[in-house]
């Protein structure tokens, strides 16, 4: 090949040793990048790279540190030697490419499809860190089939098997991250969520899923901005303001620690405090964003970080790192400027002597003295997850190595690959195959996706007190194990923002506590809500219920419509004050019909008692008894048996009381009437025409309430509906026309009684009853037409007590109107209880 072949373009330095058999990696070991002008009046220069990042360094040392590991071991990969070759990505993709190429051709002016590294063998690469820079690698050494395992790149779309078949890596995709994440906010409560990605694949792929996983789960997205990589403050400032205005107080944020640096800047800067800070595993182990600047905003920040193992021997072999070991080290060397904040001679030279004050390496600093981020390993994340890779190509190489020792290899005819001269399709089968355990104990292996097992330590971001920020380990997620135990955190290991105990809240609406329901605001998210108190006869037992559940027909809910209690029996008991009074009361007037038969009884010869039929007296007392007594059948449990009879017996006890009102009333017109001489109501004088009134109103009652019990009849029911949380055990008449078609009956037996005896209140005669039972009938007509719309009005017991009122107020009327003035003169004057002073000539006599 000679130089008429070669491309122009820029040097490409990089750190190497030499082997039989080299790996590749690229690493960002300069954070920040300042891009040349290109106005093209000259030779554009190259992108200058700035700020050495000590964790990514630490990182570029496991590469060494496990590389060394294999060559001391005589059981893994016995007589041959592994090389590597690393190079610096810079955070760009530009230098990513660069770096491939340089790896690939073995030249630092990169040949497309040639390689010029001589009798060493290209194995694989490790790298990169950033998902978009491993997809650009992986589309090239894809053309060439070159195994590629990345220690730090998430995105899902790597494990497009097609697209990039030969790419692996040791840290799970975000694919399982995401899904962990959206469980993890869940599981905090918080509904109400921002969320921030940077522009590239990863960010944007992560954050998908995250929303897709955040939505499926109930909660809701208050804003979702992006952090663009492209300008200087990466859109900080509209960020910020955004973040500021918001009332979500969780975010969550998919990003690398360099690009999401100048956001916690104009943070800082905008006193922006009381934010929950969620990360992603790229910068939840920040050593750039743990400085004691953001320890205020960024303290509680919880997130996953990758599942953290440990390195024997990896501390003694980084302090053991010194620049006369190897000066070829570039990268070895601005760490020593860097960690020890001095310059070597030569750079001291171009300096000049104007800054004196700059102070001078000498190779004598004390490593083991030092406590910064490249010396701690007790956080080894993913720095252990470059340490798998190589052992992954290791162990790859040693499967190829040993096929021969098998004699029957996997490929065509069953041959084995040439460990001195394989082919790079030949060891990515067995980098595919590849299964072991590292010293560490932990399993290593890839899915048929290129994934390793998913699992991630929950790390909380807490102040300790020097000052400084740890990343303190409170719970870990695995996807391989079920669902509702994939993820665990220990709630009181967590440290919240300025020392709080309890959880804090990122909710659009506050939570409906129990009773309530959530309901909808129009126009916004499901997570933005009222909350309305459940409807009469529901409840919810918990919080932000979005629907009340009913309570059975026989409970209702509580004050505070929690719970459903069994609902309050009522009906009119003989135990309470007003049924106890009214049974008393019934009984009581039940009597006195009675005693005024006993007294009519013992004076029946007398003439008030002869006076207008005395058998029709006796009737209607007893009559009278039955109706007081009939309201003792509407107190107590209504029974099946007592709601079939009660409105029946009241019904005809009164049909049988006011038809026999109606006889004396007929009786008293005819013998007045029947003293006229001539007169056709002669032959109707007697007691004959009084039982047939009686017994034709009576009967008619009778048949009309057999019809009723026998088509209709009244029946117990339970009442859940006029009182709530009350039961209402009453009677249901069945036929309402029926009830009404009874009661009506009386009303127009009464009305008739009434009329005839209005008419009849002048006859002559102190003979005549008319004038008392027209104020019997006005005292009974009234008593019922006022308790019409009281009955209707009122409902459950006092409905009852209704009734019975009226039965025993117009049965009261009927005796006080009718007997007491006879039972007066019987017993206070009986001088008055004569013929003569009956027939009018008492007061003639007396004179």
């Amino acid at each position: 090949m000679g130089p008429a072949c070669q491309l122009q373009g820029p040097q490409v330095t990089g750190l190497s040793r030499a082997g039989n058999i080299l790996i590749g990696g690229t690493f960002p070991l300069h954070v920040y990048r300042v891009y040349p002008e290109t106005s093209f009046k000259a030779k554009p220069s190259p992108i200058a790279c700035q700020a050495f990042s000590l964790q990514n360094y630490q990182r570029m040392q496991a590469l060494v540190f496990a590389v060394e590991e294999v060559n001391r071991d005589p059981d893994l990969l016995p007589n041959i030697t592994l090389g590597f070759l690393v190079y610096d990505s810079c955070v760009t993709l530009q230098l990513a490419l660069q770096g491939t190429l340089w790896t690939l051709t073995g030249r630092e002016t990169p040949v497309p499809n040639f390689s010029c590294r001589g009798a060493a063998q290209l194995a694989g690469l490790i790298g990169d860190s950033g998902s978009t820079r491993s997809i650009l690698m992986a589309q090239l050494l894809g053309l060439y089939k070159y195994p590629q395992i990345s220690y730090f790149s998430t995105s899902p779309f790597l494990s497009d098997r097609i697209q990039f078949p030969s790419f692996f890596r040791t840290v799970p995709s975000d694919d399982f991250q995401s899904r962990g994440l959206a469980q993890l906010v869940m599981h905090f409560g918080w509904t109400w969520l921002g969320l921030l990605a940077q522009d590239n694949d990863y960010g944007q792929q992560g954050v998908q899923i995250l929303q897709q996983e955040i939505i499926k789960a109930g909660a809701c997205i208050a804003f979702s901005e992006n952090i663009l990589s492209s300008l200087p403050n990466k859109n900080a400032v509209h960020i910020v303001q955004v973040i500021k205005k918001s009332l979500a107080k969780a975010i969550v944020v998919f990003s690398s620690d360099s690009d999401l640096v100048p956001i916690m800047d104009e943070v800082v800067k905008q006193n922006v405090m009381g934010k929950i800070w969620i990360a992603s595993e790229a910068w939840s182990t920040s050593a750039l964003l743990s400085q004691q600047k953001y320890a205020g905003i960024l303290w509680g920040t919880i997130g996953f970080a990758i599942h953290h193992e440990e390195m024997s021997g990896f501390k003694e072999f980084l302090i053991s790192t010194h620049p006369t070991k190897m000066p070829e080290d570039s990268f070895l060397r601005e760490f020593w400027e860097q960690t020890f904040d001095c310059k070597w001679p030569r750079q001291k030279a171009l300096l000049g002597s104007h800054d004196n004050r700059t102070k001078l390496c000498t190779g004598a600093e004390n490593l083991e003295s030092l406590q910064n981020i490249y010396t701690d390993v007790t956080n080894l994340r993913v720095t252990y997850n470059v340490y798998s890779a190589v052992n992954a190509i290791a162990h790859a190489l040693h499967g190829l190595s040993s096929c021969q020792q098998r004699r029957r290899g996997p490929f065509l005819w069953d041959t084995c690959a040439d460990v001195g001269g394989f082919q790079p399709w030949q060891l990515l089968y067995y980098v595919k195959n590849v299964h072991f355990r590292n010293r560490a104990g932990a399993e290593v292996f890839f899915d048929e996706s290129g994934n390793p097992p998913a699992q991630y330590d929950v790390v909380n971001w807490q102040w300790s007190a020097d000052g400084s920020i740890r990343h303190v380990k409170v719970g870990s997620y695995d996807s391989s194990t079920p669902a509702r135990h994939s993820l665990i955190v220990n709630f009181s290991s967590i440290q919240w923002a300025l020392g709080n105990k309890q959880i804090p809240l990122s909710v659009c609406s506050p939570s409906c506590l129990s009773g309530y329901r959530k309901a909808a605001r129009e126009g916004e998210p499901i997570c933005c809500f009222h909350c309305v108190p459940c409807s009469p006869g529901e409840v919810s037992n918990k919080t932000d219920s979005a629907e009340c559940s009913r309570c059975s027909w026989d409970h209702w809910p509580n004050a505070k419509q929690d719970q459903c209690v069994p609902r309050t029996i009522e009906f009119l008991t003989y135990e309470e004050p007003l049924g106890a009074t009214m049974a008393a009361t019934s009984i009581t007037f039940s009597l006195i019909p009675v005693a005024s038969l006993g007294l009519f009884s013992h004076y029946r010869n007398t003439p008030v008692v002869k006076a207008n039929n005395r058998s029709l007296s006796y009737l209607l007392l007893l009559a009278l008894s039955l109706c007081f007594l009939c309201s003792l059948a509407f107190i107590g449990y209504p029974s099946p048996e007592k709601c079939l009879l009660r409105q029946a017996a009241f019904g005809i006890s009164f049909s049988l009381c006011i038809s026999c009102v109606l006889a004396k009333t007929i009786t008293v017109v005819i013998a007045f009437n029947a003293t006229k001489p001539n007169s056709a109501f002669r032959r109707w004088v007697g007691p004959q025409l009084s039982y047939v009134v009686i017994s034709a109103c009576t009967l008619f009652q009778v048949l009309m309430c057999v019809s009723w019990l026998l088509f209709s009849p009244p029946f117990s029911e339970f009442n859940t509906h006029t009182q709530p949380g009350k039961t209402i055990i009453e009677c249901n008449e069945g036929s309402s026309i029926a009830f009404w078609c009874m009661l009506g009956y009386l009303g127009l037996l009464a009305t008739i009684s009434f009329i005839v005896a209005f008419l009849a209140r002048k006859l002559p005669d102190s003979f005549n009853e008319a004038k008392f039972i027209t104020f019997s009938m006005l005292a009974f007509l009234s008593v019922w037409l006022s308790f019409i719309p009281a009955y209707l009005s009122t409902h459950g017991k006092y409905m009852v007590a209704m009734e019975i009122f009226a039965i025993l107020s117009s049965s009261f009327a009927l005796l006080s109107c009718i007997f007491f003035p006879k039972c007066y003169i019987i017993l206070v004057r009986p001088e008055m209880n004569t013929r003569e002073f009956l027939m009018g000539r008492g007061t003639a006599l007396s004179h």
